[in-house]
């Protein structure tokens, strides 16, 4: 799989069926700090039960969703209700539609608590979501590899190192054409949280 270096200044990185945008210091080195800090003591946190091929298993990872409104979000089997906003939450999102120009309704955290949390390869592409959605992920934390890979295309396949403070824009068909994935590493890693924001119609 090919590291990809993506412009750190929100040029779209020119992909098959896909529009990425990466803005690797959106947030101040202090300001990740803070955000990480806050957002790790003060959210309500929870680590659902996902079924798999038959199995059943706690996911490797923390999670949360909040939301502007009360509408679900599901996804593999589980069901989320949103809790409200938090000032913190609010004033990332406020940053993000700077850039994106989309009207988010929810997050979903992932709290990655060392390099044995991670997250299979999926597409957030659910029906709530609607078509072609924009997915802005922020990351929190200790740097991490996201993979991706084309559905169609085998040798569409590449690997980003996320940074503390980044902001990741997944645009156009991404979500359709695409799937993602943050694998598991055996290095000793600290903890990393991850927002993604998304519109639920």
């Amino acid at each position: 799989m090919q590291l990809v270096q993506l412009p750190p200044d929100g040029t779209p990185l020119d992909l098959p069926d896909a529009r990425l945008r990466y803005f690797k210091h959106f947030f101040s080195p202090d300001e990740a700090i803070t955000y990480f800090s806050l957002l790790k003591e003060t959210i309500p946190w929870r680590q659902d039960p996902i079924t798999v091929f038959g199995k059943t298993y706690d996911q490797p990872r923390l999670t949360a969703l909040h939301a502007n409104n009360t509408k679900p979000y599901r996804y593999s089997g589980i069901s989320m209700h949103p809790n409200k906003m938090t000032e913190e939450l609010n004033e990332i999102y406020q940053r993000i539609r700077r850039v994106s120009n989309v009207e988010y309704t929810s997050v979903l955290l992932n709290l990655y608590r060392d390099g044995k949390d991670s997250n299979g390869w999926h597409a957030d592409n659910e029906k709530e979501l609607g078509k072609s959605p924009t997915i802005a992920s922020v990351s929190f934390g200790a740097e991490r590899y996201f993979h991706l890979k084309h559905r169609n295309l085998k040798d569409a396949r590449l690997k980003l190192l996320l940074h503390s403070g980044s902001l990741l824009l997944m645009e156009g068909d991404t979500q359709e054409k695409w799937l993602h994935q943050l694998p598991k590493t055996a290095q000793p890693l600290q903890a990393r949280i991850n927002l993604t924001f998304r519109k639920i119609i």
